[in-house]
């Protein structure tokens, strides 16, 4: 429901001009109102319906029908008389940087007066024009109307639908680009991620230092048995070590001090490459890696395999992003 916002019109101090708005929107509707009815009305069939089902209403309108010109022209009248004296009040205020600028920025106003069927419609603008105004001044709030929601909705969901096609075309040929061999990669490669493999290499190194925070500080004993379990098979499957048990006397006794010494020494060497990852200082390790698969730009000429790595990766981001786009929001407004 379209409510009046009293308060704001009061304090806009052009009372007189939103009555004289409120009085056009008015005889606009009414106006445009009686020249559908009388379009219609032009239709014999119409009138031969009228004319047997209501013959008081057909005889009733038919003399306002012979002569809508004239009621037509009385609307006219009173339309331009406001053309008019708004044009005035424009050039006393000041309004506009000349006097002769009015009519060309309302052109809609002068040329709707014009009494010709496809003219007349152009009124329409006018109400818009003037419900405009009143939505700009806070007078009235067209946004609360289901009119204007139903429309706005729509008019969404046409965007949307238009603007989805549009970025699914342009992403679908920029992965035809990459696939064959286009430039882009090598800007991507070179232009924006190489200046940013620092940010990178942080990035990573705090990813995989809380990823070994998480997975093995709090499992650092179970690893550890774990990989002492693992290192007894594998010397007790080792034939070399199993032959040290036949030595007289100390043979039993060296392969036990071996096979623990093997195991302890390989659960500290992982123990202490899993504590480093967990830690600050696997960041130079990071970085290493980082600047492998990004060398410095100019050094690669050739398809490379961290090239094809990254026209993969390039893809399947594309390909994210397009299953993304695909994802329709309007619907999910639907009642």
């Amino acid at each position: 429901m379209l409510k009046i916002n009293r308060d704001n019109l009061r304090a806009s101090h052009q009372l007189t001009w939103f009555v004289i708005d409120f009085l056009m929107l008015g005889l606009l509707i009414i106006n445009l109102t009686l020249i559908i009815w009388d379009s219609i009305y032009n239709f014999v069939a119409v009138q031969n319906l009228l004319r047997e089902h209501l013959p008081a209403a057909h005889s009733a309108y038919n003399p306002v029908h012979e002569n809508f010109i004239f009621f037509d022209m009385v609307f006219v009248a009173i339309f331009l008389s406001e053309f008019v004296l708004r044009w005035g009040y424009s050039v006393k205020a000041k309004v506009y940087d000349r006097w002769y600028f009015y009519p060309f920025i309302h052109w809609y106003d002068l040329i709707g007066c014009i009494p010709v069927g496809s003219l007349r419609f152009l009124r329409v603008l006018r109400i818009i024009s003037i419900v405009y105004r009143l939505h700009q001044y806070k007078i009235i709030d067209v946004t609360n109307t289901r009119l204007f929601q139903f429309f706005y909705f729509y008019y969404q969901a046409f965007l949307e639908e238009l603007s989805d096609r549009i970025v699914l075309k342009v992403l679908s040929g920029v992965q035809a680009e990459a696939q064959r061999g286009s430039p882009l990669i090598e800007r991507i490669q070179d232009e924006i991620l190489y200046p940013r493999r620092e940010m990178l290499s942080g990035w990573l190194s705090e990813r995989v230092a809380q990823a070994a925070q998480q997975g093995y500080v709090p499992n650092r004993g179970a690893l550890r048995v774990y990989l002492e379990e693992r290192v007894d098979q594998a010397l007790a499957q080792n034939h070399e070590l199993s032959r040290l048990k036949y030595l007289p006397v100390v043979g039993g006794t060296i392969q036990d001090t071996l096979e623990n010494a093997v195991g302890d020494i390989v659960a500290n060497i992982i123990h202490q490459v899993l504590e480093d990852l967990a830690s600050t200082s696997n960041h130079a390790f990071i970085e290493d890696i980082v600047n492998v698969f990004l060398p410095e730009p100019g050094q690669e000429h050739t398809i490379s395999p961290n090239k094809e790595a990254l026209i993969s990766l390039v893809l399947e981001i594309i390909d994210a992003i397009k299953d993304q786009v695909q994802v329709k929001r309007w619907r999910e407004n639907l009642p």
